[in-house]
């Protein structure tokens, strides 16, 4: 019997139980959010899709109820909060840090051996303060952005080249921001075929520059963070760890000497499967793409030292 937790039941939190449901990824969701009802609401809401959607997983909300998460094998963090206007990047390292070594705490009291995939942003830096907090080995730390980002590359040279998605492979790495993420284009196919050979240099930059600025460009269209596709990258990598698929996706995990980086938690391509990070691994990169890497590394341990500076790890 699999059993997940997703803590958190805003939108990304809802998406991601609501994709584990739809697509039978676990025997058992359990959905926890601080609010008086409010994740009881949305599984309510969810359950009466069970029977048109044949929908076999069983799905509970609770509120701050962490016993009802006992015996998880996936706990998905997506609690926090998002950055206002005004707030300084300490105050919001501050306040999700907070947030998430609480929870850390309360779901690992319960589910001593689960794997935790945090979403809660600044990912980058949360999944380094998780695993610096915690204690946990590292391959049980997976930051949920690179997947999500490679999926908003797929989608711009989905539209550029005018093939369907699922023709598409194609990877982001590096830091989960708008400019610390290094879309791949060298690396980019399309029906098995190097994308580069059928974009121009220009319309190959319009792809990396629209991927960048992918999450500010929903949230000026939505007026508020996205939830479709990072509730989903979640929901996929815990179906990655449950079906032991052993498949490889960017992540946010811990390096200690690959990349030619340390003690820091960013986006490679790691192998994902049972015990969470099986592999990671090493592929080649062009020397401006290493270049590109070492500032991406450079940016992150610039947001990694707020927590030092708050005496947080």
């Amino acid at each position: 019997m699999s059993k997940v937790t997703v803590i958190g039941a805003g939108n990304v939190g809802a998406t991601c139980a609501n994709v584990l449901t739809m697509n039978n990824i676990a025997d058992e969701v359990i959905m926890l959010d601080v609010r008086e009802g409010f994740a009881e609401g949305k599984a309510m809401d969810m359950n009466q899709c069970n029977k048109m959607l044949n929908i076999k997983t069983k799905l509970e909300g609770v509120t701050n109820q962490y016993e009802k998460t006992a015996n998880s094998d996936v706990v998905v963090i997506t609690s926090g909060v998002p950055r206002k206007p005004g707030m300084t990047r300490e105050e919001l390292i501050g306040v999700n840090a907070g947030i998430v070594n609480s929870v850390c705490g309360s779901v690992l009291k319960y589910s001593p051996n689960a794997i935790l995939v945090v979403i809660a942003n600044p990912m980058d830096t949360m999944t380094y303060l998780t695993l610096k907090s915690t204690k946990l080995p590292k391959n049980r730390i997976i930051g949920m952005g690179g997947l999500l980002d490679s999926s908003r590359f797929i989608y711009n040279l989905s539209n550029a080249l005018n093939v369907p998605a699922i023709e598409i492979d194609a990877m982001v790495i590096g830091g989960h921001g708008d400019t610390t993420m290094i879309p791949l284009i060298s690396k980019a196919t399309a029906k098995g075929s190097l994308v580069a050979a059928s974009l121009s240099a220009e319309k190959q930059e319009e792809v990396v520059k629209a991927t960048m600025v992918g999450g500010a460009t929903l949230t000026a269209l939505l007026g508020t963070s996205a939830w479709y596709a990072p509730g989903t990258a979640g929901a996929m990598v815990c179906d990655a760890i449950l079906k032991d698929k052993k498949v490889l996706i960017p992540s946010c995990v811990y390096l200690d000497g690959e990349y030619n980086q340390k003690d820091i938690c960013i986006g490679v391509p790691a192998v994902i499967g049972k015990n969470g990070v099986e592999k990671i691994e090493q592929i080649s990169l062009t020397e401006q793409e290493q270049e590109l890497f070492a500032k991406s590394a450079e940016a992150v341990r610039s947001m990694n030292n707020v927590l030092v500076e708050m005496k947080l790890v």
